[in-house]
């Protein structure tokens, strides 16, 4: 059974870092492109980063380039989202996906 399961969110001053888990099963992880998303309140679901199954290719959207970092460690099966100079319009759900799954999402909010 697939199963991926983000944590870390939570709320945060803007200017602030977060650094979001998510810990895959049930398939082989190593495998697959990882992926992050996210979805702010009365907005479409957005790309955020994806990283290759050997960690050695990233992408990122224009809105967190130079303040993201999506990485993954496939020991642990888990992929990451180090996020820092948060902004109030990072303020979403973010959801983890790989091998056609979504996980839970975890909810980001950055204000002061």
């Amino acid at each position: 059974q697939v199963q991926l399961v983000e944590s870390g969110g939570g709320l945060v001053q803007p200017g602030g870092s977060l650094r979001l888990s998510c810990a895959a099963s049930g398939f082989t992880f190593r495998f697959y492109n990882m992926y992050w998303y996210r979805q702010a309140p009365g907005k479409e679901r957005e790309a955020v980063a994806s990283i290759s199954g050997a960690g050695g290719t990233t992408t990122y959207s224009d809105s967190v380039k130079g303040r993201f970092t999506i990485s993954r460690d496939n020991v642990k099966n888990t992929v990451y989202l180090q996020m820092n100079a948060l902004k109030p319009e990072d303020t979403a759900v973010y959801y983890c996906k790989g091998f056609d799954r979504w996980g839970q999402g975890t909810q980001v909010t950055v204000s002061s």
